[in-house]
């Protein structure tokens, strides 16, 4: 008697991750959320409710356990500094940030976020989504990341559509619109549509952590556009 051929079967694709299963991206998320609770508005109604905003977001993504989707990990030579950023990190108040940053940076995706990137950004500027509609923690109304300069990098002009942004420095000191010095630990609130033009310092590199509020369809096609060089030399009152 004919044996019947086995029947083949194809093997059961593995369960998707989710947060709760990676505690070193729980971790990280932690640090993000205590940057938003326990940091001063320094008496500015705005930014109290802006932080109030990133961290009840936030909370709530948290809750839902969202999956984690892996990323291709990707460099940019500005990345070469991350290292150093992480250092100087872990020796100012930003330490529980700049550590549990240091347990993931082998996997994530820096990238540049414009179709064509001036020459003089390529090896001097990169960014990475940590939380948000790219990155690797799914998340549709908020997002959550880095952006690394080299030392002595000026960042164009440039604004963001219904986008509100706030950066807090992880490392080394920075100045938006030569208006002040912020050093590690200090907030800039952005409006949507607020001109800002970023420098850095000469000798260290700087780390930013991030968090964009915004609509929904904006967030997932933020648009990044460097302001025209006439239109950037206008609002600084050239």
């Amino acid at each position: 008697m004919a044996m019947s051929d086995p029947v083949s079967r194809a093997a059961p694709e593995p369960p998707a991750q989710r947060l709760m299963g990676c505690p070193e991206w729980v971790y990280l998320l932690r640090e993000f959320e205590t940057l938003y609770r326990y940091g001063s508005a320094g008496g500015s109604r705005a930014i109290r409710s802006h932080r109030k905003r990133v961290r009840e977001t936030l909370s709530a993504v948290i809750e839902t356990n969202p999956e984690i989707v892996a990323r291709t990990p990707a460099t940019k030579p500005v990345a070469a500094y991350l290292d150093r950023a992480l250092d100087l990190g872990e020796r100012g108040s930003l330490q529980g940030l700049a550590r549990a940053l240091r347990h993931v940076s082998g996997r994530l995706t820096w990238e540049y976020g414009y179709e064509r990137v001036p020459r003089t950004l390529e090896r001097k500027y990169a960014y990475c989504e940590v939380l948000g509609p790219q990155g690797p923690i799914r998340a549709d109304r908020l997002i959550l990341g880095l952006v690394l300069f080299a030392p002595r990098t000026t960042y164009p002009q440039h604004s963001h559509t219904e986008i509100e942004e706030s950066y807090i420095s992880v490392a080394g000191a920075w100045s938006e619109n030569d208006a002040a010095v912020y050093a590690p630990g200090s907030l800039i609130l952005n409006r949507p549509g607020d001109e800002h033009r970023i420098t850095t310092g000469e000798h260290e590199p700087c780390l930013l952590a991030y968090a964009w509020t915004g609509p929904e369809e904006r967030l997932a096609a933020p648009g990044m556009k460097l302001s025209s060089t006439r239109r950037a030399r206008t609002a600084r009152g050239i």
